[in-house]
């Protein structure tokens, strides 16, 4: 196979500040980074909320802005998703465009049939987890799909074309093996196994930081009193509020738990207030923290676009039990999980599809505090004691607290000998080099497949769905 750079397009809905972006993001870095040429489609990018790469020049970014909204009274999300979609791969398919090698798509796979047959072009679709389990909250193993009778009628169709489009992919990748038993249950007429490629980050950006005190967003964010740090877009299916009911618990069980100074929990992540969930989140998680008497302090970075919620905050960030930090900033973010004084990171979701949490908590030598199912189970080692990198429990807030009172009282030896463990097993096994590589392969090998043919007959029942799909939401947006 030859070994030539490729031209690869990547093609994601919303390249906002999450954990799929975040993976898009050093997936594109790390390729370009191996001499290929890189280009990056979206439907939405908003400067002020965004990773730095995607706005600085770093990663060549095309916004087609589509005339569908993202929804009409907050309902329709998928139809619309689907709709933007389509319109960017009208903009791909279009003379003026440049020609690619490989398109690399990933959470929405409507677009692969039209991208192969338009385009002649292969396509490689990396698969965070399937679309038809997530409409739902939490996937929860077994469980049947949440909503009423009327959504569930109304996903149905949604559903055959993700699965109907993903099996048109030339190759699929997974991101753990947990997501890979989950696809072959979910998509039985996918013959095709995926390959599991784990996500990788950028440990440089996670080395140690020579912080400027005076920055205003770092003197927001920073503290000498112990951290409990905690990121995760807010969302509801995060179970952010584990975090808030184990901080609780740990107050109550043991009051100081060692410290001189009082403990501090920082919820840190992805806010985006045109979406409802991440608003009725905050709002529940703030709720919680009432119910606990704990104090709590609503903060933002200066670079963001996106205006501070009118939720007034109940104390400055320096005297907080509780810190929310929306939509923080890559040097907050390095700032918080190097600091001496954060002593654990929370990863509170259950069933995580893989989860870049806990890893960004290794290459950082914190302890990590995860759910015990799901993706976690992959990155972090909870046992034997010797090889431990952190800890899986069960989602009870009771049984976290414990836990949280072990690791807070960790001492300066068995610390330091946990960092080492965690740092060199996130270097080995979730490096962006690593994953680059593996991806590098994925690429070549989908390339040297050759020129799609087109199957008149595939091509008709494609182009009469797609026809359709602009009818219906010519009528929706008539209504």
């Amino acid at each position: 196979m030859s070994s030539g750079k490729l031209r690869i397009a990547f093609i994601h809905p919303d390249l906002g500040i999450g954990g799929a972006e975040r993976l898009v993001v050093d997936a594109a870095l790390g390729l370009q980074k191996l001499g290929h040429n890189v280009d990056l489609y979206t439907s939405h990018h908003d400067p002020g909320h965004c990773f730095e790469e995607t706005r600085d020049g770093t990663l060549r970014v095309h916004l087609i802005s589509s005339p569908f909204p993202r929804a009409i009274r907050g309902k329709l999300h998928v139809l619309f998703s689907h709709a933007r979609q389509l319109h960017l791969t009208r903009h791909l398919l279009s003379p003026s465009m440049p020609s690619y090698d490989v398109y690399f798509v990933d959470l929405l796979p409507t677009c692969i049939p039209f991208l192969r047959l338009g385009a002649h072009t292969r396509v490689l679709y990396y698969c965070h987890f399937p679309d038809k389990l997530m409409s739902g909250g939490a996937y929860v193993e077994g469980a049947r799909p949440k909503g009423s009778l009327l959504k569930r009628i109304y996903r149905l169709p949604m559903d055959a074309v993700e699965e109907a489009a993903t099996r048109q992919a030339d190759t699929i990748l997974v991101n753990s093996n947990f997501t890979k038993r989950v696809f072959k249950r979910h998509f039985p007429s996918i013959k095709a196994t995926p390959l599991v490629v784990y996500p990788g980050i950028n440990l440089d950006t996670y080395q140690p930081l020579d912080v400027n005190h005076s920055e205003p967003d770092i003197v927001s964010i920073l503290s000498d009193r112990p951290t409990l740090l905690s990121v995760n877009r807010f969302e509801s299916k995060k179970n952010a509020a584990l975090a808030i009911h184990s901080f609780a618990e740990l107050q109550k069980k043991s009051p100081g738990v060692g410290h001189s100074r009082k403990l501090r929990l920082v919820l840190a992540g992805g806010y985006d207030p045109r979406l409802l969930d991440n608003v009725k989140t905050l709002q529940l998680l703030l709720d919680s923290a009432k119910a606990h008497d704990l104090t709590y302090a609503i903060t933002t970075p200066s670079t963001s676009t996106v205006a501070l919620p009118s939720l007034p905050s109940t104390s400055d960030n320096d005297n907080a039990d509780i810190v929310f930090l929306l939509n923080f900033s890559t040097v907050q973010r390095s700032a918080l999980l190097t600091s001496t004084s954060t002593l654990a990171l929370l990863y509170t979701p259950t069933n995580e599809h893989f989860g870049i949490g806990p890893v960004e908590g290794m290459v950082c030598g914190l302890p990590v505090l995860a759910c015990d199912s799901g993706g976690p189970t992959e990155s972090v080692v909870d046992a034997p004691a010797s090889a431990r990198t952190g800890w899986l429990r069960r989602p009870d807030p009771e049984v976290w607290a414990e836990a949280l009172i072990e690791i807070v009282g960790m001492s300066p030896q068995e610390r330091a000998g946990l960092a080492e463990r965690a740092k060199r097993r996130a270097k080995e096994k979730f490096g962006m080099e690593a994953m680059a590589r593996d991806l590098e392969q994925a690429l070549q090998e989908t390339v040297a497949l050759g020129r799609v043919p087109t199957p008149t007959s595939v091509w008709t029942v494609f182009a009469l769905l797609f026809a359709l799909l602009g009818y219906a939401v010519r009528l929706i947006l008539s209504v």
